[in-house]
């Protein structure tokens, strides 16, 4: 027996997590020196309203989880006997990770027979959510813990994802963008393009002067680099730019003469405190990242 984590920097949710049999961890992020636990402190997520509080200049931060949090995730499924495999965002991008070591190694000596085995989705956002929901598939449908790791070897890296930045005040505090500012150039308009490389980081490679061609410059990616795309969703993630969603979704479906199965989200806010608002990503099948 096992029990499937899942965390809210892949997107998830109480409800999908319900809808799937897994366990969600909350990431926590602090805004006006409070701290805030997506779907304990609140209910549903208000994307307009938190996506408006940055629009009046508000610089949300986070920060890695302490070992005692993942103590209090794990803990009462090993007490039950069972084994955890724990479907995450990007290993690369946050020390929460090294918390979540730690607390294993504590666990270890109470529970020896017990393991966690990870997917790590080498993204974030729309990306990781692209893969974890496939994952809560299998998990649903009975898969093992080998099957779905085998699955992982060989897809995680065909998951793409390309998406803008509309406001680099957000990007460029993050300090997680490797190769941001030679795009910034201090151009009025300019929209750097980022995508998600194989180590899980995020990178600038592109860049778009308006968002019109900066949601081409993303269809563009998604034509060249598209493998089976009309088997897997079409994951558009937004922070509250639906305007701009309904935009790529007609791209996408033109593209493609309607065949694609598009599933949009709303970029949770421990992610969106670092994108900012307005920015629209896209994740697909494809040959590579």
């Amino acid at each position: 027996m096992y029990t499937l984590f899942v965390d809210t920097d892949s997107d998830m949710t109480p409800e999908l997590c319900e809808q799937y049999g897994a366990k969600l961890i909350i990431m926590p992020y602090t805004i006006n020196n409070k701290e805030i636990r997506p779907y304990v402190d609140f209910d549903k997520f208000n994307g307009k309203e938190f996506y408006d509080i940055l629009r009046k200049g508000v610089l949300p931060t986070t920060a890695a989880l302490p070992p005692q949090a993942y103590i209090d995730y794990f803990e009462p499924e090993f007490a039950k006997g069972n084994d955890i495999l724990y479907c995450h965002f990007s290993s690369a991008m946050s020390g929460t990770f090294n918390s979540m070591r730690l607390a294993l190694e504590e666990l270890k000596e109470k529970y020896p027979e017990r393991q966690v085995f990870t997917v790590d989705t080498k993204s974030i956002t729309a990306g990781s959510f692209a893969i974890t929901i496939e994952v809560c598939e299998m998990y649903k449908a009975g898969k093992s813990i080998e099957e779905i790791q085998r699955w992982a070897e060989e897809e995680v890296e065909k998951f793409p994802i390309y998406f803008y930045a509309d406001n680099l005040k957000f990007f460029a505090k993050s300090g997680r963008v490797s190769g941001f500012k030679a795009f910034m150039g201090g151009l009025v308009g300019i929209k750097p393009i980022i995508h998600v490389s194989s180590e899980g980081k995020m990178v600038s490679i592109d860049k778009g002067r308006g968002r019109q061609l900066a949601l081409k410059k993303i269809l563009d990616y998604v034509v060249k680099l598209q493998d089976k795309i009309e088997d897997h969703r079409v994951i558009i993630g937004h922070t509250d730019a639906l305007p701009l969603v309904e935009e790529m979704k007609a791209m996408l479906q033109k593209q493609f003469d309607n065949k694609l199965n598009i599933v949009v989200v709303e970029v949770n806010p421990t992610i969106g405190g670092h994108c900012g608002p307005d920015c629209i990503g896209v994740c697909f099948h494809g040959i590579h990242r």
